[in-house]
C-alpha cells in the first residue's frame, strides 16, 4: 500500500470562493493523504466570507486560507504537485504555469457561488450546492486506488469526475 502523500492544488481565476471550498474539503476528506492547497490566476486577494462560513458549517475550521496567485506554486521551491484541478471555466481555459513535478491535471469546472445575484439564503444555497459538488468529486477521487491505477487510466478516472 502506498503511503505517501499526494499533493493537490486547486485553481480558478479569483481563488475566493470555489477552490478554497475544495482545498478545505480535501485537506479534511483526505485524511493526511493529501495535502492540498488553492490559487488564482487573477487572485481577488480575500477569501470570500460565504465561503468561510460554508466551510464552518461543513464542520471544517474556516482558519489559514488565503487568496493567493497561482505563480506562487510555479516556483522552484514550491511543492511538487501531483494533481491540478480547475474548478472554474476561466481557469480551465488559460495558459498555466509550469507546475513544479509535473502533476496530472483536470478540469472539475463548479458554477461561481459568488457571482449569484439574489437574496442572501440564494448566495448561501449556492455556496452549499459549490460545496457539495466539490465533495462528491472528491469523495470519488479518494476512493480510486491511486497507487494502483496506470496514469493513462488515472487521466481518464479524473477526467470522467469532472463530468458528473
Amino acid at each position: 500500500m502506498d503511503h505517501r502523500t499526494y499533493h493537490v492544488l486547486f485553481v480558478c481565476t479569483g481563488n475566493s470562493a470555489r477552490s478554497i471550498l475544495a482545498e478545505g474539503l480535501l485537506n479534511q476528506l483526505g485524511q493526511g493523504r493529501f495535502k492540498a492547497w488553492s490559487a488564482g490566476s487573477q487572485p481577488k486577494g480575500a477569501v470570500h466570507p460565504l465561503a468561510l462560513e460554508t466551510l464552518a458549517q461543513m464542520h471544517i475550521l474556516p482558519q489559514g486560507f488565503a487568496s493567493k496567485s497561482w505563480d506562487v506554486f510555479a516556483q522552484p521551491d514550491a511543492p511538487a504537485l501531483d494533481f491540478v484541478f480547475t474548478v472554474c471555466d476561466n481557469a480551465a481555459g488559460e495558459v498555466c504555469p509550469v507546475w513544479p513535478g509535473q502533476p496530472m491535471t483536470a478540469h472539475w469546472g463548479v458554477p461561481d457561488p459568488a457571482a449569484v445575484q439574489g437574496s442572501e439564503a440564494e448566495q448561501r444555497r449556492a455556496f452549499k450546492d459549490a460545496a457539495q459538488a466539490l465533495k462528491r468529486r472528491i469523495e470519488l477521487m479518494l476512493a480510486l486506488p491511486i497507487d494502483k491505477l496506470a496514469p493513462l487510466s488515472l487521466q481518464h478516472q479524473l477526467d470522467a469526475i469532472g463530468k458528473q
